[in-house]
């Protein structure tokens, strides 16, 4: 018998928090739940025997201990603090139920986060729906039904590597001062970097027949939803970006990172236009004219600063630029068609028709 009496008492300790994870997995705005419903989950999921009154005081119980931790105040303090607006669950007179008003996260949040999961290349898309499910944990079950996963899968190219998740714990820690509050010096590490093949382009094979890459990591960069890693290559001696996705067994080996200069000099905003806008080659200070309606085009690939845009009519507008030549910048150029021209200098114009004299040629 005490034994039995000790178990009950362990159980009612438990209701509380219970009920609060019933009620955020179940009630929203337009969704509430009854006493009685309450009562009837704790008996058939819990095996919690419980009285209707006693539910209102567990939520009154729930709804101070928020306001207490979200207040960061004394239990001696909320009597003077604590009013009916500040309560988290709340009881709906029209439906004559109970349900979670204010919650941590609101469901347009976590819809947004979720489309960032699934719009991120580098993750794999079974990863991304156990990543999305974690996310749907936050709202009610019936906001959960509002994120329409299925819409937010597209054609685009995933990995097909599913350690990115671990690939960014093993960088991190590699970069890291300290590793679970020990000191800890930045290391390199090593990895194997992957690459389709054309025998068989569902899947991907390693570079250098295997060899491992030796760097030391300084920045991980997101670009056009992929990440990437900026690291000091120890064969070239030179700063490389590398596809976290492609990167496969990664080591960290406990030699000291080099190449702590060379990323110093570096202009983060200058390197990675450079490297993923791919405008390699001789800086010209180049004016280029546009339509209007490409106004928003140019802004996305020149930014603001260091540019000048001037409206040169009801119809176009001129960019002045620094901005360096190459056939990457010329192809651009080229796909945007008669909406953009060089203006000056005369050079960078006859740079470009020679480009376009070499494509011509090869039909």
């Amino acid at each position: 018998m005490p034994k039995e009496n000790s178990g009950r008492k362990y159980d009612q300790k438990m209701k509380p928090y219970l009920v609060y994870q019933y009620l955020l997995k179940r009630t929203d705005e337009n969704h509430s739940e009854s006493a009685q419903q309450i009562v009837e989950y704790l008996k058939e999921a819990c095996g919690i025997e419980a009285e209707r009154r006693s539910i209102y005081k567990d939520i009154d119980a729930i709804n101070r201990a928020l306001f207490i931790l979200e207040e960061d105040i004394t239990m001696d303090e909320i009597d003077e603090e604590y009013f009916d607006e500040d309560k988290a669950i709340v009881y709906d007179e029209h439906s004559k139920g109970f349900y979670v008003r204010k919650r941590h996260n609101e469901t347009a949040d976590i819809r947004l986060i979720s489309e960032c999961i699934y719009s991120s290349k580098y993750i794999a898309q079974d990863e991304a729906e156990r990543l999305v499910d974690i996310m749907k944990e936050f709202v009610s079950e019936y906001q959960a039904e509002e994120i329409h996963t299925d819409a937010l899968v597209t054609n685009r190219v995933r990995t097909l590597n599913k350690s990115v998740q671990s690939n960014l714990t093993q960088i991190y820690d590699a970069m890291s001062t300290k590793i679970e509050n020990e000191d800890h010096i930045p290391e390199k590490i090593s990895f194997q970097y992957l690459k389709y093949s054309i025998n068989d382009t569902k899947s991907q094979v390693e570079r250098r027949q295997g060899a491992r890459f030796l760097v030391s990591p300084y920045k991980l960069i997101i670009n056009d939803g992929n990440y990437y890693l900026l690291a000091f290559d120890d064969y070239s001696q030179e700063m490389r970006t590398y596809r976290v996705d492609r990167m496969k067994d990664i080591r960290r080996t406990g030699d000291p990172r080099e190449g702590k200069e060379v990323f110093q000099a570096i202009d983060l905003k200058t390197y990675t236009q450079r490297t993923f806008s791919m405008f390699s080659g001789n800086t010209e200070h180049v004016i280029l004219r546009f339509r209007m309606n490409l106004l928003d085009t140019a802004i996305e690939r020149f930014g603001r600063t260091n540019v000048t845009y001037v409206k040169s009519d009801d119809y176009h507008f001129t960019v002045s630029t620094d901005i360096e030549i190459s056939g990457q910048f010329f192809g651009w150029l080229c796909g945007l068609g008669e909406a953009v021209q060089i203006v000056a200098p005369s050079k960078v114009k006859t740079e470009f028709l020679d480009y376009i004299d070499k494509i011509r040629s090869r039909y």
